[in-house]
């Protein structure tokens, strides 16, 4: 056990995001996205249940008899904590832990555009952080929130499956509840935060018609919501939401989405020049246009209407990708690949820009 703990302390010290512990191989980590294998000596089975018997309550120990698996959080010290998942397979347990770090991003050294700064101090609505699983939507958020924690005297509560990064409070006062643990769904404990007195909820997830119809609420009634939904682009984003309603509750619900929605931010890592991955932000500001556009089920129109609102803070993922371009931290070829429309963009990186009428305007 001593061994394993010892390459526990290593592996978080590499910032490590994640740790397997399978039965006669050696321990395995991912760092940066890619598997490695320590070197250590392989994993036994009496080694793993002398681990997991001293990390194990009780009741998880029941739980893990009855179903042959478990979820739980473990902290290894007062700095370093995990949330782990428990398992047979062909007979032998298995441990999967996921290290979840404190959360120090900053805007500046994710890369991050400034606007997020602004959108991160709005006072109510809702944003949302959209893309693709790994484009990172969840380190955005917290940079977003920290942002916030440095600076105002606020009360924010969050909703998470898992909690990925632990806040420590600063100038706001931050209660984490983590589904399965300390709430029973998202529904649940995005409910039950509004009886909690908070000025900003952050919820891991827009799942379903009961989260929207409850974030919209909470929105309503001047708080600020963040959380995230799977999709490639704003637009997307915008028809995900409304997608979760039956066609009779659609009118309603654009009426609603439209007053109460903040900004849209859609992300995706692209790999830059020095071999980093950075974001590439689509930014979608809720403004007269766009509003009008949702009430009117014209989601279509929304890309035009971004790459026109560059006053206003909003920018489309061409614009973002030929800005980076510009900047040198990324190249044409780069550029292209994770264009939305890589022949608009191979235009823009000759100098040839059309307006909304297909006008050449510079």
């Amino acid at each position: 056990m001593d061994t394993l703990i010892h390459f526990f302390m290593q592996a978080v010290e590499a910032e490590a995001s994640d740790i397997h512990l399978k039965v006669g191989q050696p321990p395995i980590y991912r760092l940066e996205g890619q598997l490695y294998t320590a070197d250590a000596p392989p994993v036994t089975v009496e080694s793993l249940v002398e681990l997991t018997d001293e990390i194990l309550t009780e009741q998880m120990k029941e739980q893990f008899l009855k179903n042959e698996e478990v979820d739980f959080a473990w902290n290894l010290n007062d700095k370093v904590r995990f949330r782990a998942n428990l398992f047979m397979s062909s007979s032998e347990p298995c441990l999967a832990l996921r290290y979840v770090k404190s959360a120090q991003h900053d805007f500046t050294k994710l890369n991050l555009p400034n606007q997020l700064q602004k959108i991160a101090m709005a006072r109510r609505g809702i944003v949302l952080l959209s893309g693709t699983t790994g484009s990172g939507k969840s380190t955005t958020l917290s940079a977003m929130i920290n942002f916030i924690n440095e600076r105002e005297f606020r009360r924010i509560i969050t909703v998470e499956d898992p909690i990925e990064y632990v806040f420590r409070d600063r100038k706001s006062v931050i209660s984490q509840r983590e589904v399965g643990f300390d709430t029973e769904s998202f529904e649940k404990g995005l409910r039950a935060s509004l009886r909690q007195d908070p000025d900003i909820i952050m919820v891991g997830e827009i799942r379903d018609q009961d989260s929207v119809e409850t974030a919209i609420t909470a929105a309503e009634t001047g708080h600020l919501i963040f959380s995230t939904v799977h999709s490639e682009n704003a637009v997307q984003g915008v028809l995900r939401i409304l997608d979760m309603f039956p066609t009779h509750s659609r009118p309603q619900i654009r009426l609603a989405l439209s007053q109460t929605l903040k900004s849209i931010i859609c992300q995706r890592l692209v790999t830059g020049i020095d071999g980093k991955a950075r974001p590439a932000c689509e930014i979608m500001i809720n403004n007269a246009l766009i509003r009008k556009l949702i009430l009117e089920e014209n989601p279509e129109k929304i890309h035009s209407a971004i790459q026109a609102g560059k006053e206003e803070g909003m920018q489309s993922f061409n614009q973002a990708l030929y800005d980076m371009v510009q900047a040198g931290v990324i190249d044409e070829e780069t550029a292209l690949r994770y264009a939305s429309n890589p022949e608009a963009l191979r235009m823009n990186l000759r100098g040839i820009f059309l307006d909304s009428g297909t006008r050449i305007v510079g």
